[in-house]
């Protein structure tokens, strides 16, 4: 099974797209399935508040793990790190216009109504499951490209 089938697998399962892409990249990324579950599982539905969208910050997180800054003045590798995840918000960007989860969904799912109508209409397993396979992809082609 490819990551990304496996990542929408886990999304399907009940967990949420934050939670389906770091998962699906625990390996490289140093973690446990578990640890990687728990740490992403308040990140989806964009924190909760229909803000960035919780794909995006599982794979900013990804990136993070594989390339952050983390040694006191080590500006290459903080650079590094930034140009990383700024090349990767534009790449998403380019394929959904947004990283705002409320503005790829149509609806903010802050306001219980709104939830409500959107999980009603099927954004969640039609919409989300695409952004999860930009994201995988996005992630795999940097990854690639970087050598790992």
């Amino acid at each position: 099974m490819s990551r990304k089938e496996a990542a929408v697998k886990t999304f399907s399962k009940g967990f949420n797209c934050s939670q389906a892409v770091l998962s699906v990249f625990c390996e490289e990324s140093g973690l446990d399935e578990t640890t990687a579950l728990k740490i992403a599982s308040g990140f989806g539905g964009g924190m909760r508040k229909g803000e960035v969208c919780g794909a995006v910050t599982g794979a900013i997180m990804v990136l993070g793990l594989k390339y952050g800054h983390c040694i006191e003045g080590d500006t290459t590798t903080k650079q590094k790190a930034n140009a990383l995840t700024v090349e990767f918000i534009g790449k998403f960007e380019d394929r959904n216009r947004t990283i705002i989860c409320r503005n790829i969904l149509g609806y903010d799912i802050s306001i219980e109504e709104e939830h409500k109508e959107a999980a009603e209409k099927g954004v969640f397993s039609t919409i989300c499951p695409k952004m999860i396979e930009d994201v995988v992809d996005i992630l795999e082609e940097t990854l690639e490209r970087e050598g790992v």
